[in-house]
């Protein structure tokens, strides 16, 4: 029998991975048990912090190449809805009769509608119009659809029964119907009454949403152990439970804009949205249907830029759905 080393508190004994063993000192033993990372001791490396939500989100949409293609035609846009003139010198509001229906000339790739409007200036301009409706009706539902949900599903009791009750009530009334019977009453002719209507029928949808999350929410663990430590209800709704129930309202806020921006231009196109001489996709497509086989090319850019910045914005939506989803990772 081999001869049994006497136990010295110093010394260690170590897997050496392969079946054997290996006698390391006890500084040795603790060198590789403790390994320093690259900023200081072990733990204290960047690599070791836990990342959020939103982090781990924003990692996966940076390689997510529905994410990027999505972001940078919706960068486009804003740009050109913000400044016009980058892309298109003319007015949108300059129109010849003597070039009515004509095609593509040099200085007017798209050609000119049934009115002699050039087609591509209109249609640049347009993204203003359908952008800014867009972008304030969503932010309008989800502020309101938020706090009303949120506070529901919150407090629950009478309240919740009632709110339930009048969102039943909104999903039964068809859009367009709506937009077609309240529209038509309204005489200005700005973007406000289109945005106003948007939100006065789309608020249910993110109601409904945000009080299911909350009601999630306000059951986990760290909420009931801020309440039992005495938290307010608003340092718990503010604190703990919005910043962890506002992911789905984002995701469903986002795939709604592009709806919205389609609705837009349905009841412009049915004459009950923004009327002449605002510029719209859905007026410049209500003006060029009846002329469609002498100059398709006035109806085809103001749909094909409609179509795609509804898709853009649908793909935005799912790429960050698919992000801020725990169950898909």
């Amino acid at each position: 029998m081999p001869e049994q080393q006497p136990y010295e508190p110093e010394r260690a004994i170590a897997g050496t991975g392969m079946g054997g063993q290996m006698d390391l000192g006890a500084s040795e033993a603790v060198t590789l048990e403790k390994t320093p990372g690259p900023d200081g001791p072990e733990g204290s490396g960047p690599q070791d912090k836990p990342r959020s939500l939103w982090s781990d989100a924003w990692h996966d949409l940076r390689r997510n190449p529905v994410f990027i293609i999505s972001a940078l035609v919706i960068l486009f846009l804003i740009v050109i809805s913000i400044w016009p003139s980058l892309i298109a010198s003319g007015s949108p509001l300059k129109c010849d009769l003597a070039k009515a229906q004509e095609g593509s000339q040099s200085g007017h790739p798209f050609g000119f509608n049934g009115q002699g409007c050039d087609v591509y200036t209109r249609t640049v301009y347009g993204a203003r119009t359908s952008v800014a409706v867009g972008v304030l009706a969503t932010l309008g539902v989800a502020v309101l659809g938020s706090v009303l949900g949120g506070l529901a599903g919150f407090f629950g009791g009478a309240g919740d029964a009632v709110l339930s009750r009048i969102t039943d009530v909104f999903f039964a009334i068809p859009v367009v119907l709506g937009g077609l019977v309240l529209l038509s009453v309204i005489t200005s002719n700005t973007v406000w009454p289109v945005i106003g209507f948007i939100v006065l029928l789309g608020w249910p949808q993110i109601s409904r949403i945000a009080r299911g999350s909350v009601i999630t929410a306000k059951q986990n663990d760290y909420v009931q152990a801020a309440r039992a430590l005495g938290a307010s209800n608003s340092r718990l709704l503010l604190r703990h439970i919005a910043p962890n129930a506002i992911a789905p309202v984002i995701v469903v806020a986002t795939i709604a804009l592009g709806t919205y921006i389609s609705l837009e231009a349905t009841l412009s196109f049915l004459g009950v949205g923004l009327k002449p001489p605002s510029v719209s996709w859905g007026i410049d497509i209500s003006a060029a249907a009846p002329y469609v086989r002498n100059a398709p090319h006035a109806l085809l850019w103001p749909s094909g830029a409609l179509a795609v910045t509804v898709l853009a914005f649908i793909m935005l939506g799912d790429a960050v759905r698919d992000a801020l989803d725990p169950k898909l990772r």
